[in-house]
């Protein structure tokens, strides 16, 4: 009997892990997901173009994550992204997770968070970096310029 009921708990957990596991990112440039992978540079407009945060990709069975923040200097202020890059394309990629913003000038100094799927990060130009394209603000009357940059 409880051999029985062993085998049943672990099929319920397997289960359960593959009905949570994080589908592949899906690439439809090879060339773009090489350029993503690695460290870069990470800013946000309100808080500098002169110093810069750290953003980080890694790919883990497939899945592509990206995690970095941007600190102020002297105060509070900072970006933040973490979470899954879904889908990659010549000059944009697709993100699942969170962005948050915290400047002590917007939203009376309180972080603003964007929690979400298909944000989207592009590259516009011949500009050296994705911008993520919801610029604006949800929680004030701004518009932030989250960037990652590559070489």
């Amino acid at each position: 009997m409880l051999r029985r009921i062993a085998f049943l708990l672990a099929g319920v957990l397997l289960l359960c892990t593959v009905a949570f596991a994080q589908s592949k990112t899906k690439i439809n440039d090879k060339s773009a997901a090489n350029k993503l992978l690695g460290r870069h540079l990470l800013s946000l407009q309100w808080i500098s173009w002169d110093y810069f945060g750290r953003a980080t990709v890694t790919n883990k069975a497939g899945v592509y994550y990206l995690k970095g923040e941007q600190k102020g200097r002297g105060n509070t202020d900072f970006v933040r992204v973490e979470g899954v890059i879904t889908r990659i394309d010549a000059r944009e990629f697709w993100f699942d997770g969170k962005v948050t913003t915290q400047v002590s000038h917007i939203n009376d100094g309180k972080p603003c968070v964007r929690d979400g799927e298909d944000i989207v990060f592009r590259i516009t130009g011949k500009r050296k970096y994705w911008r993520m394209t919801e610029i604006d603000n949800p929680c004030d009357a701004v518009a932030d310029y989250v960037d990652i940059y590559f070489r």
